[in-house]
């Protein structure tokens, strides 16, 4: 019989997103390959799809169900490796391997940005952490994605067998690349846009997270000094509506796109000037790694995610507090300076490709999964 893995996640496009370069892998070695999410989207390199009743919300009901379904699934196949993904699926599905990795099952979990971190409120602290600190000991190998949540995972003496940091998701740096100077001009125009038009460029969903009020903010600050920058806006959610008030009661509603949700983002980027970034919190930011592969420089608040990926005055600026006056000054020196603006792109895009490419998380992730295999063999040798 195949050897089998099992992905578990919230929904079932963070796969999609994230990880199909390894769930390919593991079909490439003769794996059988399930997931378990709620959503009903055609996976490649799957097996069999369960779709789960997981539910975002911690407190909705029909999480239990979503913990009995991935009881019986994991009983009943006998999975040599789970890789559990963000924070319900990764709560749910350990819960529900406890019994499984008595017998052998190896369990691993990435934990995209500890919600407790620091700068993070007291609560989350008092709600997440020892949710996370618990389920270590259910838990083969924890995965971070960035050096402050692997040394806060350490510090804190997370009970996990082995804790490991891998750098992110992966970018793929051949999709995600930068137009010739030369092109740059006429892919503008075909999106509507003059040649001079300079374009900054923000993908997120519209939350209190993400923050775009502050961009928006930022923006009426330059509307004098650079009448021709335009900030674009991707992604959906529940304040895309007030921010739509906010732009038009700030009159700057014709220097504001908001683009909707898109999937065409590897063909945005490249028409773009510089990349902007206004989170509260983040584990490792995608939005943030695909401007850099595009060669775009990055102004950001700080943020682990942020620092993490953004070098000052090397990639672009991370700004230690939300001061629109900062942000905005910065914004206007990289419209002004177009050496500023391709030297920090070039650094930018080199630190992806030698860092954060698809290729290279693979490396690095595939390393766990062979340790995971290795680990089960020594068990049966003993076990004989």
């Amino acid at each position: 019989m195949r050897n089998k893995v099992l992905y578990c996640a919230t929904v079932d496009y963070h796969f999609k997103a994230f990880h199909l370069p390894s769930m390919k892998w593991f079909k490439e070695q003769g794996w059988k390959v399930d997931v378990a999410a709620a959503g009903e989207i055609d996976l490649p390199y799957t097996n069999t799809k369960y779709n789960i009743a997981i539910q975002r919300s911690p407190f909705h009901r029909s999480n239990m169900q979503a913990y009995e379904q991935l009881r019986q699934i994991i009983n009943q196949n006998n999975y040599e490796i789970i890789h559990c993904h963000t924070p319900l699926g990764g709560v749910l599905a350990r819960l529900a391997a406890r019994e499984a990795r008595k017998k052998g099952t190896k369990v691993v979990y990435t934990a995209h940005g500890f919600h407790f971190c620091k700068g993070a409120p007291f609560v989350n602290w008092l709600i997440y952490y020892p949710i996370e600190k618990y389920l270590s000991r259910h838990t083969d190998h924890l995965i971070t994605i960035n050096r402050e949540d692997f040394e806060l995972a350490r510090k804190h003496r997370f009970k996990a067998d082995q804790i490991e940091w891998v750098h992110g998701v992966g970018v793929d740096t051949e999709k995600f690349k930068p137009a010739a100077p030369n092109e740059k001009a006429a892919l503008k125009k075909s999106f509507g846009y003059a040649p001079d038009d300079f374009l900054l460029f923000y993908a997120g969903e519209f939350n209190k997270n993400k923050n775009q009020q502050f961009l928006i903010q930022v923006m009426a600050l330059v509307k004098d000094d650079l009448p021709h920058v335009k900030l674009l806006l991707a992604g959906e959610g529940a304040l895309m509506e007030d921010c739509k008030k906010l732009a038009e009661r700030l009159s700057i509603n014709h220097m504001v796109e908001f683009l909707g949700f898109r999937k065409d983002i590897e063909k945005i980027l490249p028409i773009c000037d510089a990349a902007v970034a206004s989170s509260h919190r983040e584990g490792l930011p995608v939005n943030v790694m695909e401007a850099m592969a595009t060669g775009l420089p990055v102004v950001a608040v700080n943020n682990r995610g942020h620092r993490e990926l953004i070098h000052n005055n090397k990639t672009g600026w991370v700004l230690p507090n939300f001061d629109p006056q900062a942000f905005a000054q910065k914004i206007t020196t990289l419209a002004k300076r177009e050496d500023v603006r391709s030297q920090f792109g070039l650094n930018g895009r080199k630190a992806i490709i030698e860092n954060y490419s698809i290729t290279k998380i693979l490396q690095e992730t595939v390393h766990i999964y062979e340790d995971c295999m290795a680990g089960k063999e020594e068990e049966v040798w003993a076990a004989q």
